[in-house]
């Protein structure tokens, strides 16, 4: 396996595909999978003539299990350490969910400062802030954060079983098209990784105010949501977003899910394509 030990001893795996001259995409996860979830824009994407990479997150995939880091300046040192590793420039870094704050977090703080990142594409993302508090009115309240916590502690395999039965992929609505496939493969990748690193990461992803990292980035930034995510509500998330960014662009999808990477990437991968050669 390819791998890079980062400054406090962390094995973090990374897939490395195509020419290594050409123009580099890095794919960026969310909780609580793995670089695998990116298994169809990689393979889309390479045969565009890109070279295409993702990292998996400390504690998730084949990264090391580690007790400590799970919050978003390790996560966003650990890719830092696989740029760095790769010697990558010019990058388009393009991040789901909670990979949307890790990039965010490493736009902001490491590549753009080293002009080594060219745009920035957030998906779905968690940004700038998820949790309900005095300033941020429009997040969710702590007892939904409380209860991720308790189902996984309870019993992460059922809670890995429930979430993308239902509304990960919107796979509870009315006419939806359900694919055991991916629900399968969701809980496969979940499983990899640590409980510990799962736990943890719920604070990591719902607590981390991230409007300043939002507010340092300056490099072409595309933001797409689905308005039926049910995962991170659009309006507190992609609207935000495309408000704090100084070079936004802002996408809305009609009817599309949290995971809509997944069910619509007939759709997501042609505008991601756009907005990098654009």
């Amino acid at each position: 396996m390819s791998t890079v030990k980062t400054t406090d001893g962390v094995e973090i795996f990374y897939k490395d595909w195509g020419p290594k001259d050409a123009p580099a995409i890095f794919f960026h996860h969310g909780w609580p999978l793995s670089s695998d979830d990116w298994d169809t824009q990689m393979l889309y994407f390479l045969g565009k003539g890109f070279r295409v990479i993702a990292s998996d997150r400390r504690g998730h995939g084949r990264s090391s299990q580690v007790s400590d880091g799970h919050d978003m300046d390790h996560y966003a040192a650990d890719v830092n350490a696989v740029v760095e590793h790769l010697d990558l420039k010019n990058v388009v870094h393009i991040g789901h969910s909670t990979g949307g704050g890790q990039v965010a977090r490493y736009v902001a703080k490491y590549g753009q400062p080293q002009g080594r990142v060219a745009k920035a594409v957030l998906v779905s993302a968690v940004p700038p802030l998820m949790l309900k508090t005095e300033s941020n009115p429009g997040g969710l309240p702590m007892e939904v954060f409380d209860g991720l916590r308790a189902a996984l502690a309870a019993n992460r395999a059922q809670f890995f079983v429930d979430l993308p039965t239902g509304p990960f992929y919107g796979f509870n609505r009315p006419g939806a098209k359900v694919s055991q496939g991916v629900i399968d493969n969701w809980w496969r990748q979940g499983m990899m990784g640590s409980a510990k690193a799962h736990y943890e990461g719920i604070k990591a992803f719902s607590e981390t105010d991230q409007t300043e990292d939002l507010k340092a980035i300056t490099v072409p930034t595309l933001v797409l949501q689905g308005d039926d995510d049910q995962i991170v509500p659009y309006a507190n998330a992609a609207l935000l977003q495309a408000k704090l960014l100084k070079n936004a662009t802002l996408k809305v999808y009609e009817g599309f899910p949290h995971g809509m990477l997944t069910t619509h990437a007939d759709v997501i991968n042609p505008d991601l394509l756009a907005f990098i050669k654009g």
